[in-house]
Parts: C-alpha cells; structure tokens; sequence
C-alpha cells in the first residue's frame, strides 16, 4: 500500500475552522472514492503552512495564493478549480484585499494612511502585499507612502494586531476577514474595513505538477460536484463556498500586471 497523498486547505484556517475544513474533505473524499480514487488521508494536514517551501510533488489537493503560483512556485502546480466566495468584497470567481483599522480610528479614505503603521503578511502573498501595493501605487506618487512596514507572516494575526492597537493598518484577503469576524466576533467587531483594492482571481485548489492526467480529471469532477451538488451544502456553507468552477489559469496573469503598473508608477514595494 502507497502513502497517502498530501491534503491541505491551508488558506483559511483558523483554529476555529478545523471542524469545517475536514467536513469539505469528507465530501470532497467521498466524491473521490465514488471515482474510485480511494486510499485517501483521513484528515487534511491542518499543519501546513499557507506559504510552504515548495509544493511537494505528491500533493493531491491544497490551496495556494495565486500569485506565488506564477513566481515562486511557478511549474509546481496545476489549477483544479476556482471556489466562489460569498463574503464581502467577493464577486463571482473573484475576491479582493480589504484594508482593515480599528473601528476607533481616524482614518476615513486610503489616502489617510500616509505616514501610517501598516502590517502585512508575506512579501509573496496577493492580498497582503501585491494588491494593497497597487491599490497605493497611485496615491504615493514614487515616493513612500506608509509609516513603516512590517511582514508578520499572519493575516491574522496581523487583524488581531490592529483590532489591539498594535498596528495602525494592515490589508487581508476579504474571504479571511469575513471568516475573522465570524469565527472571532470580539476581536473582529473592534476593526472596520477602509477600503477595498482592485479585484483578482480567487485563491485556487491546485494539485501538484506531476499528479497523473487522470487523477487531474476525476479530482476536477469531485470538487465540481462538492460545489453543487445539494448533499454538500453544509461543507460548503462553513467555508462560504456558494460554487466551485472550472480553472481559468491565464486570468491570474493580472496579478503579475499589478504588480508591473506599480512599478511603473514609481512604487515597486510596500513602502
């Protein structure tokens, strides 16, 4: 008997969410096993990291943030589908950064946190650093336009940081703050949403690059079928999942133009 096959949903995991997450396994699992795809882990690996080394060639199934699949993990994976949110700051197979502050805060407009103490995630990831960065392309004029600027490698944790005090700004994938303020309304009701930036594909399920064409297949039918099918619609609720598409891997591409018209305005890095 073979290993077990790597299984992760690393991207929106808070404690709080293991119940949820290994419910979309056991369906996305149980549509596997009725494409005679079987010996299958238990449980996804609710250890692993949103922004891993590499994706290991014997991933089957995880999520990972569209724009590292196109620079740092570039040919490691291959799109299975794109989930629709519903959350705020979502449309359709699209989702969006939200700047978040304390709900006591000055700050009324993008343009008030010049000079501000901004949080954000990972120098690799689309929401934390790519979109806010052009979203403030604009407003900074080649010149640095935050306070300062510290990597915490946590959405979370940097909601917690603002929701405290401890930081002034930050911006989060929208799908993270809504599953924040629902799964920790205390600290979650203590921050409000200043602005949104410009739209980008949502964050996809992938496999590895060298999973089998046929596995590819079977694994794109079973998570269409988690997506519509009415027996699931309790594990798709907890993850505010309202459908699962077919990939479109070329529409991520517009993260990367992003990322080059900040550039081009002067404003290459959170700054």
């Amino acid at each position: 008997m073979t290993a077990p096959r790597r299984v992760s949903l690393p991207m929106y995991n808070l404690p709080e969410m293991r119940p949820v997450n290994a419910a979309f396994w056991v369906a996305l699992r149980t549509e596997l096993a009725r494409r005679g795809l079987d010996d299958l882990p238990e449980a996804p690996d609710f250890t692993r990291a949103p922004v891993p080394e590499r994706i290991e060639p014997d991933t089957l199934v995880t999520q990972v943030c569209g724009y590292p699949l196109q620079t740092i993990y570039a040919g490691q994976a291959r799109h299975l589908a794109v989930p629709v949110y519903a959350a705020e700051g979502c449309e359709g197979a699209d989702h969006a950064g939200v700047f978040v502050v304390h709900r006591d805060s000055r700050f009324q407009s993008l343009g008030d946190l010049r000079g501000s103490r901004f949080v954000f995630n990972s120098v690799h990831s689309n929401s934390g650093m790519n979109l806010p960065r052009r979203a403030l392309a604009d407003l900074a004029g080649g010149r640095p336009f935050l306070g300062s600027v510290e990597e915490t490698h946590s959405q979370p944790a940097n909601l917690e940081r603002v929701a405290r005090g401890e930081a002034e700004a930050t911006c989060v994938d929208c799908v993270t703050n809504a599953f924040f303020r629902r799964h920790r309304p205390g600290l979650g009701d203590l921050t409000r949403p200043l602005a949104y930036t410009p739209p980008s594909p949502a964050i996809p399920f992938v496999t590895a690059a060298a999973t089998p064409e046929a596995e590819v297949a079977l694994l794109r039918e079973a998570l269409a079928a988690v997506g519509r099918a009415p027996e699931w619609s309790e594990a798709r609720a907890g993850l505010m999942i309202a459908d699962i598409l077919p990939p479109d891997p070329a529409r991520y591409a517009i993260q990367l133009d992003y990322g080059r018209e900040a550039a081009a305005l002067g404003y290459p890095a959170l700054a």
